[in-house]
């Protein structure tokens, strides 16, 4: 479980700058942190959901971490704008007896976003392989 305030380094901006946040709401499946300090027009949030469906060795869990920000747009100044991101683990939780091969998978997409491959070092600003690609709107 989650402890109530995420402030450890455990968020960062891309400048590599730890973030604080806090538990906002847990409802069901679902916990919401928000950015503290964070101004009420200009919501920034992370969410944790997890719904399973099926049965048996058709059971399956997706789970979704999300980062929402509400920020003025640059280009008018006024117009409040959303950017998201978030990490979906779709998974057969009823046909796997451990999590190892859900966590391979959730290694391959962190490093493809934060590594440019060679190095060790995790790039937050955006630099690293899937997470330029992204950005940029490249294949």
């Amino acid at each position: 479980m989650l402890s109530n305030t995420l402030n450890t380094n455990e968020v960062k901006n891309s400048a590599g700058t730890e973030q604080e946040f806090s538990r906002l709401s847990t409802l069901g499946r679902t916990t919401i942190f928000s950015v503290i300090g964070e101004s009420p027009s200009l919501p920034h949030r992370i969410s944790i959901a997890h719904a399973e469906t099926g049965s048996g060795l058709k059971m399956r869990r997706r789970s979704v971490v999300r980062v929402d920000k509400t920020v003025i747009s640059p280009v008018d100044d006024v117009t409040p704008v959303t950017i998201s991101a978030y990490t979906v683990l779709d998974a057969p939780i009823g046909a796997l007896e451990t999590m190892a091969e859900p966590a391979n998978v959730i290694a391959n997409l962190i490093s493809f976003c934060a590594s440019l491959g060679a190095t060790t070092t995790i790039l937050y600003d955006g630099t690293g392989n899937g997470a330029a690609a992204l950005l940029a709107g490249s294949l």
